[in-house]
């Protein structure tokens, strides 16, 4: 079992930074993909970013290619996701998850965290 805690969302202006955290309980968290996925209100659940469980292999949906950054510390248990230039359209619920692949498919991941609402102003 893992349980994901995801930390880091907020309120930011257009063209602003966020980190977001993603603390994983399991101690097994190094055997783990992980990935980030994000819901905005009335859309579907869609793939962000995902990290390999050694963190060299890095995978990045089209819409963020460029401007978000995905990593991942095991000897914390934490992954990380930066964004930069954010975007009015990057306003969503992000969710950190772990599987055995670091897909684009909610159905890859295992375990999900409870989500963190980043907002973008225009």
């Amino acid at each position: 079992q893992v349980q994901l805690v995801e930390s880091g969302g907020g309120l930011v202006q257009a063209g602003g930074s966020l980190r977001l955290s993603c603390a994983a309980s399991a101690r097994t968290f190094r055997t783990y993909a992980m990935g980030w996925f994000r819901q905005a209100p009335g859309k579907e659940r869609e793939f962000v970013a995902g990290i390999s469980w050694s963190g060299t292999r890095t995978y990045y949906a089209d819409s963020v290619k460029g401007r978000f950054t995905i990593s991942r510390d095991n000897a914390k248990n934490t992954v990380y996701l930066q964004m930069n230039s954010l975007k009015p359209e990057d306003t969503a619920v992000y969710y950190c998850a772990a599987g055995g692949l670091s897909g684009a498919q909610p159905s890859e991941y295992t375990y999900w965290g409870q989500g963190t609402q980043v907002t973008v102003s225009s």
